[in-house]
C-alpha cells in the first residue's frame, strides 16, 4: 500500500489525446507526481513536459519500459497507448507490483483482459478500466437519485462526436462500436443495474473514408434488458455544432435528463427570440470534471482508501455488448448477448 503521507508516483504509457489529458490532471495535482512518460516520439514529449513544467519528469522509450517499471517510487501507471500495445503494458506493471489505470479497452480480446485482472488479483494491485463517465458530475447525480424515478423503463443516451477524429486515429481505434458506444453502453447498464439480454443496430457510414476501413460513423442502437427496460444509443463521429451529450431516463415516476453542458450557461432573450452559447466542442472539455475524478477515484483505491467501481464483469460484458451490437448490425437482425 502507498504511504497516504507522500505524494503518489505515476508513470504514463502513451501520450495521445488521452495520455496529454491525464499528463495534464497529473501535473495539476498536489496528490501525485509524474516520474515517467513512455513515448516513442521525444520532442513531442519533451514539450508536453515543459509546457506542465515537469522537469522532473523522464522520457523512456517503449523499448525501455522495464526502467521505468523497476523504479519503486512509481505507484502506479496509466496505458494510455493504441490498443494493440495494453495487454502487455497492463501485464508488466501489474507483475512489477505496480497499480494500473487503463483507457478502454483493458485488452484486445476477452481471454486477455481476463489474464489482466488475474495478474491484478494475484499481485494485490488494482486495475482501472476507465468508463470515466460514470464520474461526470451530472450523471453522478443523476445515478444517485435514480431510485427517486420508480421503475425505469427507458434510457436514451445521445453520443455524437465533435470534431471529427483524425483518419489515422480512426484505422486503430477499433471501430466505432468499440471506441464510442461502449461509453453510453457502460453508462446506460450502469445506471440500470443490469445487463442486456438482446440488442439490435442499424448503422449507416456517411464519410467516405470511414467506407473505405469498412466502419461506420453513425449508429442507433438498442439494448432489451430482463427488467423489460430499454435503452436507445444514438451515436454519430461527426456533430459539426459540438459534442453532443445527452442522458434522459424515464420512469414510472418521472424522468431526469442530463442536458448538454455549456462553456457558459447565460441565456439571452432578445427581440429576435432567444439564443444561448454553443456546447462544448470536444470530450476533453465536455468530461474535464469526469477525467479528474475518475483519476481521484483511482488515487484512493491505489492507498487502499476505497474498492475499484468498475468491476471485471462489467469491463468484459460492456465490450461483449459492442461486439454483439456490431454483430447485429451486420446481420441486420436481433442478436442474444453471450455472457
Amino acid at each position: 500500500m502507498a504511504s497516504s503521507e507522500r505524494k503518489l508516483g505515476v508513470g504514463i504509457c502513451g501520450l495521445g489525446r488521452a495520455g496529454s489529458i491525464h499528463l495534464d490532471n497529473v501535473a495539476k495535482s498536489f496528490d501525485l507526481q509524474l516520474l515517467y512518460v513512455v513515448e516513442f516520439r521525444t520532442e513531442h514529449a519533451q514539450t508536453l513536459l515543459t509546457k506542465y513544467h515537469q522537469d522532473q519528469c523522464e522520457i523512456v522509450s517503449p523499448s525501455d519500459l522495464d526502467k521505468m517499471l523497476s523504479d519503486e517510487r512509481v505507484d502506479f501507471v496509466m496505458v494510455c497507448t493504441p490498443t494493440n500495445l495494453h495487454e502487455e503494458q497492463v501485464l508488466k506493471s501489474l507483475n512489477a507490483g505496480k497499480g494500473v489505470f487503463c483507457e478502454k479497452p483493458i485488452a484486445a480480446t476477452e481471454e486477455a483482459t481476463l489474464n489482466c485482472y488475474k495478474a491484478a488479483e494475484s499481485n494485490g494491485k488494482p486495475l482501472f478500466c476507465s468508463f470515466n463517465r460514470r464520474y461526470d458530475p451530472s450523471l453522478r447525480k443523476l445515478y444517485n437519485e435514480r431510485s427517486e424515478l420508480g421503475q425505469i423503463q427507458m434510457v436514451k443516451m445521445c453520443a455524437r462526436d465533435s470534431p471529427f477524429p483524425p483518419i489515422e486515429y480512426l484505422k486503430i481505434s477499433g471501430g466505432v462500436f468499440h471506441d464510442c458506444l461502449v461509453h453510453d453502453i457502460d453508462a446506460a447498464c450502469w445506471i440500470l443495474g443490469e445487463f442486456p439480454k438482446r440488442v439490435y443496430a442499424a448503422a449507416h457510414a456517411h464519410n467516405d473514408a470511414i467506407k473505405e476501413m469498412g466502419d461506420v460513423d453513425t449508429v442507433a442502437a438498442i439494448l432489451k434488458f430482463e427488467s423489460g427496460a430499454l435503452a436507445i444509443i444514438d451515436t454519430s463521429r461527426d456533430s459539426r455544432y459540438g459534442y453532443d451529450q445527452r442522458c434522459e431516463v424515464f420512469g414510472t415516476n418521472g424522468m431526469f435528463l442530463n442536458q448538454n453542458q455549456r462553456p457558459s450557461n447565460m441565456i439571452k432573450e432578445e427581440l429576435n427570440g432567444q439564443s444561448m452559447g454553443r456546447m462544448y466542442n470536444s470530450f476533453a472539455d465536455r468530461y474535464e470534471l469526469s477525467y479528474i475524478q475518475a483519476l481521484q477515484h483511482f488515487c484512493r483505491a491505489v492507498k487502499g482508501e476505497e474498492s475499484i467501481e468498475i468491476s471485471k464483469e462489467s469491463t468484459i460484458n460492456v465490450s461483449k455488448i459492442a461486439t454483439a451490437l456490431e454483430e447485429s448490425c451486420k446481420k441486420g437482425c436481433e442478436i442474444e448477448v453471450p455472457y
